[in-house]
Parts: C-alpha cells; structure tokens; sequence
C-alpha cells in the first residue's frame, strides 16, 4: 500500500506516519483535530457523505474554487474519499477501510452511528486495536447530549460567555472559537493517549469529547473564582482576574497592553511611567491590593497613557523588562517579521484555487519536521486511489452506488 511519506521519501518520517486516521467529521472541531494529526504523518482519510463535508458549501465568500475558505482551512494533508453508508455499497468499503484504521473520529450527533452501523462497539468487533473518538456539543451521556451542539451554544452554556465583555455590558463571545477548537485539541490528546495506551493493551477505545466540557475546561480562573468567593466571575473587558494591571490601555494614537504579573514587573512598571507615588500607596502595595481596586488604579494609569505612543510605552516596557505589546490586527499580524519568521504562513499549491495561504504548524518539531503533503482535497478527489490500495473496483463500487 502507498503511504503518504512517500511522496517525500527523502526526508525523515514523521512521529505519527504508519498511523491511519479515519476522519468522519465536519464543520470545525473534528476536521481541526484531523488535520493536526495528519501535520504529524498520519494518513488521514476522510470519509465524506456523497455532499460533502457541508463546511464545503457554507461561508459566504469564495476565491477561485467550489470550496469554502473555512474548508480549505482545516482540511490539508488529507485524502478524501466519498461513501454514501445508507448504501450496502458504500459500507462495504467502509468496513474494509476500518480493516486498516488505527483512528476513527466522528462527530455525528449522539445515536446516529449506531443507527448506521458504525458505532464503538460494532466496529471494535471488526477492529478491536480500533480507537474511536466521539465529538459532539455536550457528550454521549446526561441530560443536555442530545441538544445540537455549536461553538456559540457551548460558550453560552458552559460560563464562559457570562465572563467575556465589559462590565456592565452583557454577556459577549469570544470570536476565537474556543469549544470547537478546545475540542478539537482534547480530543487530539486523548487519541494520542490512547495510541500510546494501546501499545502495552493491545486494544483501542472509546473517547468522548465534547465542546461544552472543552470551554469550561479551559475557564480555569473563572471557575477557581467561583469556588473561591462563591460568586459567579464577571467580565472585565481585557483585564485579568488574577493580576493587575494586566489588560489594555489606550495610548496617543492606539491602544496596547501590558503584563505587571507580580511585584517585581509592578515595581519596574511604575519606573517606567515615572509614578513611584503608586508604589506607595497602600491601594497598590501588593497583587491583591491592585485586584481588589482596579478600577482605581486604571483610573490613575488612563491619564499617563494618553499622553504618549503605542510604540513609545511598548518600546519603553520593554526596555525595561515589562512584558508588553500593540493589538494588531490579522493585516499586521500577517506583515510582521516574527510572524513570518516563525513560518506562520505556509504556501499551498491546490488543484482549484492555485496558490492559497495556510496557517503554518503551531508548533515545530526540529528532528521532524512537519509537511504539507496534501491540499485540501477536492470531494472524492481519492475515492478511486483508496478503492484501489484497498484491492477493490472502483467501477463496480460506482455502479452499486457506494460513492452515492
């Protein structure tokens, strides 16, 4: 059977190729997941409905292709095959490419696999070293399982939403997609888990993950907060709950923010703005002081800020060893040298849009490292390719309707 690596046989293998990833997934929380393990070597497959992962079809903007940006995103280094499982066909096939998986990652909602036929207990029968992960809005079990589930829903309910905006302003939500792509990640780490698991048990199994759990795993201060004091964490704009100041400020011509994390930082801070009379005031003495009378004190900085630059107080922090920075925008972000530096941006040749821009590999594994081996697939772009290594024939799978 061909294998990704070699495509690239002439660099070293990656730490997860030989590992096969059945990706049943759409929309965002599973595909990322995918794709990470396929940026790691793995062979990920992805198993879509005769239409498509519906991501394809949705956002409202295209460039020169079918596929949707939001698509091209999350799914490179992929091969995509098309099955219609309410086909005899289509699950034949499936069930051979089970035969030679070491990952399946779902995301229907709770009940539907099983009804296919292709849930946990069914395929481990048929592969029992197969782990098999779940992705859903609030898990396979309790009472809200069954609700769909979206990144929006998830912040709502899980708190995290409640804790985000300005005081006073009602609850708003985080633009960054925390409970898909929280989700995503947990899951990613339990898949890995479990390969490493598998190797003294001999057997896979089943992982639950869910976006709900993802977003209120992630509010670690807010629910320390609540437990603390017992009430419930209210949002504070760009600040933080722990330390002060630790947020934005707005200076001649922008904004930026600045870290004073512990006394030290606090001490050097107050050098650089040249107010040594904040050191001593018993308001400011101390973290706890400084959280407790926030307010106070940002009313105190507000007044020195305004007077000069973003790149004045960001250049002067950091002179003196105060963590620091502007709030750039993605246009910024994009130009900047470190961004590019750290390789940020990769450049992906598609069969569809031509050259196309890809966020680059979150982190860099120097023995190994990462690959783009595939573009974003076009729908079925693998189907044939995938009946073949399998043994089977395509034509005639055609005919029975297995790829829909």
């Amino acid at each position: 059977m061909r294998t990704p690596q070699q495509d690239h046989a002439d660099t070293p293998p990656l730490p997860l190729a030989g590992l096969r990833i059945l990706d049943l997934t759409q929309v965002m929380a599973g595909p990322f997941c995918c794709m990470m393990l396929g940026d790691m070597g793995a062979d990920v497959i992805k198993v879509e409905p005769p239409k498509g992962d519906q991501t394809r079809t949705s956002m409202g903007f295209r460039m020169k292709g079918e596929d949707s940006p939001g698509f091209l995103a999350l799914n490179r280094n992929k091969r995509s095959v098309t099955l219609d499982l309410k086909t005899e066909a289509g699950r034949a096939m499936f069930f051979e490419l089970v035969k030679t998986a070491d990952v399946l990652v779902e995301n229907y909602r709770p009940g539907v696999t099983k009804r296919l036929g292709i849930d946990y207990d069914s395929l481990s029968d048929l592969r029992p070293e197969l782990i098999y992960a779940s992705i859903s809005g609030f898990g396979q079990t309790g009472p809200w399982s069954q609700r769909p589930g979206f990144d929006l829903i998830a912040q709502a309910m899980s708190g995290v939403m409640s804790a985000m905006g300005h005081p006073n302003s009602g609850p708003v939500k985080s633009g960054v997609s925390v409970g898909d792509l929280g989700a995503g990640l947990f899951c990613l780490y339990g898949i890995l888990s479990a390969v490493i698991g598998r190797q003294a048990s001999g057997r896979g199994q089943y992982i639950d993950a869910s976006l709900f759990e993802a977003a209120l795993s992630l509010s670690i201060w807010e629910a320390t907060e609540f437990w603390a004091t017992g009430q419930s964490p209210r949002p504070l704009g760009t600040a933080n709950r722990m330390s002060a100041p630790y947020q934005a400020f707005t200076a001649s011509d922008g904004m930026f923010v600045v870290g004073a994390a512990n006394q030290k930082l606090w001490d050097l801070f107050c050098g650089v703005i040249d107010r040594p009379d904040l050191q001593q005031d018993p308001r400011y003495h101390h973290n706890t002081d400084r959280v407790a009378n926030r307010e106070d004190l940002v009313a105190d900085l507000e007044p020195v800020f305004v007077t000069r630059s973003v790149d004045h107080w960001v250049d002067a922090f950091l002179q003196a060893g105060v963590p620091a920075g502007p709030i750039n925008d993605f246009g910024q972000v994009f130009d900047a040298d470190h961004t590019l530096a750290r390789d940020m941006v990769l450049k992906i040749d598609h069969p569809a849009e031509g050259q196309m821009n890809s966020l680059g590999f979150p982190v860099k594994l120097r023995g190994t490292p990462q690959q783009v081996r595939y573009a974003p697939p076009l729908l079925g772009q693998h189907t044939d390719e995938l009946a073949g290594e399998l043994g089977l024939d395509p034509a005639k799978l055609r005919a029975e309707g297995a790829f829909g």
